[in-house]
């Protein structure tokens, strides 16, 4: 073990009560995308006290903070850390002394983990700010669970100027990864992700005469299965690809043909041409299956995070240095997933690496996946997440 990994091991196990103090209060007042005010301002706060001063706000909620040492010097090309302030609108289910206070508001994707994580980290840079080979920039993102997305707001505003941030790094809580694991994977590794609304509209009437009707439901239906060809017939079989419908809304009655069918779906891929494609096909048979049984259609295709893609480099670096301090056992490679992450935003711009912190306890009943609303996590994560950011940042 290095020096640098043996201070970092220190000052890690010091702090870390104050780590999990950090994610108990965070998890008890979860704040909404874009509505992340006292969460920003409890993170600004905490870095002042660890002495760091070189502190922004973009994006209204976003705080961006900059590490430096004695050996760097002005505008040097620095190394980023993100992590994400935004909570999701689930009601928690947990009975613990840190449940959600903010009733209907929820910490279920682990934003709070990510949070207390950084600021953690931030603790133990300050501190070793002179040993650092190149300044740190740590990104606190509003945002990342609603389009447009936190980090493409951050990207047009500068987040990655001024210092030029050259590589940049984040992880996230994986629910299916045993605590004290690591995840990693190199190339493509998160789908893009786009939303689709519908509102289909029919004509009303009496269950028992369809034929003095434009019966919405069943144009809906047509619409739900007929669409799944664009990705089973259009789509190369070697792309990853996904079309899924989770809304259906159709306020009748048994002997009730609703005048209006609302649809809500998702797309998700990891091709860009074909992603433009596929979107227009949905538009294309969308249209032509509601005219052609009488009905009026209204289309709104929200345009949302690109595919993720891990710099091979970049990945290959920490990755290594994750077996090296915690372990080739505790590193694990992770396959493709059709899930989306804004963190995209920036892998279309710099080198990054997206890796993932393992969090489950079985034995302790932590087991639950992420949006669910019984999401915990073992908090030994907190102290291991730390540790990993801190290796990244030398």
């Amino acid at each position: 073990m290095t020096a640098i990994q043996q201070k970092i091991n220190i000052l890690a196990k010091d702090i870390f009560p104050k780590i999990v103090e950090y994610r108990r209060h965070l998890h008890q007042f979860p704040e909404l995308s874009y509505q992340e005010f006292e969460t920003a301002e409890f993170v600004k706060k905490k870095l002042q006290k660890i002495g760091i001063t070189d502190i922004k706000t973009l994006s209204n909620t976003g705080i961006i903070a900059l590490i430096s040492g004695k050996n760097h010097t002005e505008n040097q090309d620095c190394i980023a850390l993100r992590a994400d302030l935004d909570a999701l609108p689930i009601l928690e289910e947990n009975e613990t002394d840190y449940t959600s206070k903010n009733l209907g508001v929820m910490h279920a994707c682990g934003h709070d983990v990510h949070t207390s994580i950084l600021l953690g980290t931030a603790e133990i840079l300050f501190q070793l700010r002179d040993e650092l080979p190149q300044p740190i920039k740590l990104i606190f993102q509003p945002g990342e669970e609603k389009n447009p997305g936190g980090a493409s707001l951050l990207i047009a505003e500068g987040v990655l100027e001024n210092p030029m941030v050259k590589e940049m790094f984040a992880l996230h809580v994986f629910p299916d990864l045993e605590v004290g694991k690591l995840g990693f994977r190199e190339g493509l590794y998160m789908a893009s992700c786009d939303e689709i609304y519908m509102t289909i509209h029919g004509k009303g009437g009496h269950g028992a005469t369809p034929n003095q009707c434009i019966d919405p439901i069943l144009i809906g239906a047509t619409i739900v299965t007929q669409l799944q060809q664009i990705v089973s017939r259009k789509c190369d079989p070697k792309t990853p690809c996904v079309l899924s419908f989770g809304h259906f809304e159709g306020i009748g009655a048994t002997n009730i043909i609703p005048s209006k069918v609302i649809l809500k779906g998702t797309f998700r891929t990891m091709d860009e041409k074909w992603r433009a494609e596929a979107l227009l096909e949905i538009e294309k048979q969308a249209k032509a299956i509601v005219e052609s049984q009488g009905g009026k259609l209204e289309l709104e295709i929200s345009k949302g995070y690109p595919y993720l893609e891990n710099n091979p480099a970049s990945t290959q670096k920490i990755r290594s240095k994750a077996i090296t301090h915690f372990g080739t056992e505790n590193v694990i490679d992770l396959p493709l997933r059709l899930t989306s992450e804004d963190f995209a935003f920036y892998s279309q711009v710099i080198p990054v690496s997206f890796f993932r912190l393992g969090v489950r306890n079985e034995e302790k009943g932590i087991i639950q996946g992420v949006h669910n609303s019984k999401f915990d996590i073992d908090e030994e994560a907190l102290r291991i997440g730390v540790e990993m950011m801190s290796l990244i940042a030398f």
